[in-house]
């Protein structure tokens, strides 16, 4: 699990000083990382003229190192400097007199003839936009169209957010140490990060244990372990009956989240239908039951069999008060609810209501535009969902090509494998269906959101372009073979 923990800026720089508290000399950590970032060069690109950028701190100590690894093996390093040597510290300070060449200021010049840049500007911890200087020859970086390599982060992009102060280059790889940020995950930062390669400095595992980190990248070693596979003695009850509430409006929606629900387990699933829409329901997949539910006093006793286990309100339902009353009434039920799309955006003007509903185990999954219906648009990402878990009392699934999954403790997970072929109508009803077809056979909120958003993404991947929402329903039980193959080879 170790293996998935992303480290805020904050919680890096905890790390670097438990390790130098520890016995590992901090002249070795810059070192190592130096000697990391010169092979990673070695190994991508044939001998060039190569502009190393060193700024103001210990990346550009990182810099120096770079420089003079390059220069004894042989390659032709021009170094630029952000400031001046005298305002050098510590550790910086003693690799750039190390390096016995030039230094040239940092300057759009010094890109001039060269093959490849090396930005070691700035680190993950950048706190303003860049300006100047660094920005002019960030910018002329991009402009050449040259390949870069960044060292831990692309100089601009915040490792927190993965927001760009000001601008950034493009970066063909980063180089970064320990473990990854969530600025490497989260958009633009991923885009512009390139390949991220973590290399081991001498830094500890143990210093985790009194980081506690509370982000990670989602991934089967995050639940796996919990996953609900059915025992010898399994039977449809025991699986779990999942209900998906139906709208007249576009029943494709409920049943795309029905199917998604019955493939990833659930031993019986009935759509709750309009009795006006029960025709088109019925004349689904046989496998899926269907109940005509006339009103709120039906629908309430349909879900006091205490058989029925969770609930999901919400794709293609309806922007109604009927929607609101059905939502408003699973969670009264005490049922494991998903609420998605329309059951979301019935709340828009009374977000408060949803949130004093929600008692027990309940997922929001919504993409960007029903996030803003219900929860304050400012900050970045990760906070806004998990400022968004925390309000409503809920696990929040914030959709997009940087899933974020959040619990109301504070532990978040970013999705960062899923393809930008799931950018098509009815992908996000089979992911409700899929987290509700987890939970209805017992498995923990969090733990089926990471699972169906993981399994969603793979599930796309495995398909590839051409996808549309009912292929992922012919993959999943591909993707839940591997998943149980590799469950059985790691117990």
């Amino acid at each position: 699990m170790t293996d998935n923990v992303l480290l805020s800026v904050e919680e890096m720089s905890r790390a670097d000083a438990a390790a130098i508290a520890g016995g590992v000399p901090g002249l070795d950590l810059m070192e190592n990382a130096g000697t990391a970032i010169a092979d990673e060069i070695r190994r991508r690109w044939q001998p060039r003229p190569v502009a190393v950028l060193c700024g103001p701190g210990n990346n550009g100590g990182d810099g120096f190192v770079v420089a003079r690894l390059l220069a004894a093996a042989g390659w032709p390093v021009t170094v630029a400097l952000l400031g001046s040597r005298d305002a050098l510290k510590g550790d910086a300070a003693t690799n750039a007199g190390r390096w016995t060449g030039e230094v040239a200021p940092v300057d759009r010049a010094v890109l001039d003839g060269c093959g490849l840049v090396v930005d070691a500007l700035f680190g993950a911890g950048l706190a303003r936009p860049l300006e100047g200087a660094a920005r002019a020859v960030v910018e002329s970086i991009g402009e050449r169209k040259l390949d870069c390599l960044s060292v831990d982060v692309p100089s601009g992009v915040h490792g927190d957010t993965g927001q760009v102060l000001g601008a950034a280059p493009q970066a063909s790889v980063c180089v970064t140490f320990f473990r990854r940020k969530p600025g490497h995950l989260l958009l633009p930062g991923r885009t512009l990060a390139g390949d991220v390669v973590v290399a081991d400095i001498g830094i500890p595992d143990s210093v985790l244990t009194d980081i506690g980190p509370r982000t990670f990248v989602n991934g089967c070693g995050l639940w796996l372990e919990r996953y609900p596979w059915a025992g010898a003695g399994a039977n449809k009850y025991s699986r779990g009956h999942a209900v998906v509430v139906g709208g007249p409006e576009m029943p494709g929606a409920a049943r795309l989240a029905a199917l998604g629900a019955r493939r990833i387990g659930a031993g019986l699933v009935t759509i709750a239908a309009p009795p006006e829409a029960f025709p088109i329901f019925a004349a689904g997949p046989p496998g899926t039951l269907v109940k005509p539910i006339a009103d709120d006093a039906g629908f309430a006793e349909f879900l006091a069999d205490p058989r029925k286990k969770a609930v999901l309100v919400g794709p293609g339902a309806g922007v109604s008060d009927g929607t609101r009353r059905r939502v408003l009434a699973a969670l009264k039920a005490e049922k494991a609810c998903v609420l998605d799309a329309d059951a979301l955006t019935v709340f828009r003007d009374d977000p408060g209501t949803l949130f004093s509903a929600i008692a027990g185990p309940c997922l929001l999954t919504p993409h960007e535009g029903e996030f803003a219906r219900l929860f304050p648009p400012d900050g970045d990402k990760l906070t806004r969902a998990r400022d968004a878990a925390r309000r409503s009392g809920a696990v929040v699934l914030l959709k997009g090509p940087d899933t974020v999954i959040a619990a109301a403790d504070g532990r978040a997970v970013i999705n960062a494998d899923a393809p930008p072929e799931l950018a098509t109508a009815g992908s996000g009803d089979v992911l409700a269906g899929i987290a509700l077809g987890l939970m209805v056979q017992g498995m923990d909120v969090f733990d089926a959101a990471c699972a169906a958003a993981w399994i969603h993404g793979a599930a796309a991947a495995a398909f590839g372009p051409g996808l549309i929402a009912e292929d992922l329903l012919d993959v999943l039980p591909r993707v839940v073979r591997r998943l149980k193959e590799k469950g059985r080879t790691e117990a």
